[in-house]
């Protein structure tokens, strides 16, 4: 009888109870998806593809060479997180896996230097790589990248007696990652003639070394994914959040409109003059960091209402540079459809069975 009279007193807002999360003082209601077939009296909740073909988009807010910001709309959290957790472990990159030391008297242990080497991003194309097969030491051309690190350190003839600046005594006593030269394997010369494959970034600093010390290094790069190693992730950094949504219940004007622009991120409220009076006026809830602080104030806790849309999320891709951001995201929806494949093909095999 409860559950009943609950459920005949939320009626009246059961399109924000199903979409929309609301950020109260103490709790943070509407959490979990509700909009089930069969929960709700009059709505008819069960999947259809051309229902979800015309709510569900996609809109590219800002893109360069290394980030991407995008938002997805009309899907559930349970599919926007499978996406971020593909983009974070699922998608390939090639990395440095194998370290042959010939020669290391710097004052850095191999095992860190080693380290070192493996986390550095490599501009090669892994889709045009295989993975290596398992036992297999040595690689081949299709499968393997070989870099070298060779480099000496010596003092600067040219030096002047009373300089004390490292930079003027010695030569090659920085080692760069741009140090790091790409050795050709059969026919990849020819093959990524233009591809330009070596590290992403040429400033990343490995070791430091003093007159006589060296490094003669040879690696071997190949493909492989997050899941394995943090190294083969392709991206800095994946994340999404909901969008939020600011209602002001009530006019506010004067000294409370500034104080409640003060209480949200730069850009969200804005002050402006209405016969005199100045008012709060929302003009952009997503830049807000949702972290209510309004609701700290007597005041004006009551003025305004703080919720997130439920199925539009605001993702954030940054790129580790080894390829572009719409190219992770577009092979991040490659791998998640060949899941889904996967997945009919089991379903297929047990009926048959």
């Amino acid at each position: 009888m409860k559950t009943g009279a609950k459920m005949a007193a939320t009626m009246s807002n059961v399109d924000e109870i199903r979409n929309r999360v609301i950020l109260g003082e103490f709790d943070i209601k509407n959490v979990h998806t509700t909009d089930y077939p069969g929960n709700y009296p009059g709505y008819d909740d069960t999947w259809n593809l051309q229902k979800f073909q015309k709510n569900f988009r996609i809109d590219v807010v800002q893109m360069d060479e290394t980030s991407l910001e995008f938002d997805m709309v009309g899907i559930d959290a349970a599919l926007a997180n499978a996406f971020r957790r593909i983009l974070l472990a699922e998608v390939p990159t090639m990395a440095v896996e194998k370290v042959l030391i010939y020669n290391n008297t710097s004052i850095i242990q191999d095992e860190i230097l080693a380290h070192r080497l493996g986390l550095i991003p490599i501009k090669a194309d892994p889709r045009l790589f295989e993975y290596r097969s398992a036992g297999d030491e040595e690689g081949t051309e299709i499968d393997t990248i070989q870099l070298q690190l060779k480099i000496k350190c010596t003092r600067n003839p040219r030096a002047t007696k009373d300089s004390a600046d490292p930079r003027e005594l010695y030569l090659n006593h920085m080692v760069y990652s741009k140090d790091m030269k790409w050795a050709p394997i059969g026919n990849q010369a020819d093959v990524f003639a233009d591809a330009n494959i070596g590290p992403v970034h040429g400033d990343i600093l490995l070791a430091q070394l003093r007159p006589g010390q060296e490094l003669d290094i040879v690696m071997h790069c190949v493909k492989g994914i997050g899941q394995d190693h943090a190294k083969f992730s392709p991206v800095a950094t994946a994340s999404y959040r909901l969008l939020p949504e600011i209602t002001l219940m009530e006019t506010v004007e004067g000294e409370k409109a500034e104080r409640l622009k003060r209480c949200f991120s730069p850009g969200v409220i804005e002050v402006e003059n209405h016969g005199g009076k100045v008012v709060a006026k929302v003009v952009n809830s997503r830049l807000d960091t949702c972290s209510r602080e309004v609701l700290r104030h007597d005041d004006l806790k009551n003025a305004v209402k703080l919720a997130r849309v439920r199925d539009h999320f605001i993702f954030s891709v940054e790129s580790t540079g080894i390829l572009a951001p719409d190219v992770l995201v577009t092979e991040a929806i490659k791998v998640l459809m060949t899941k889904c494949q996967r997945f009919l093909s089991e379903l297929d095999s047990t009926e048959m069975e």
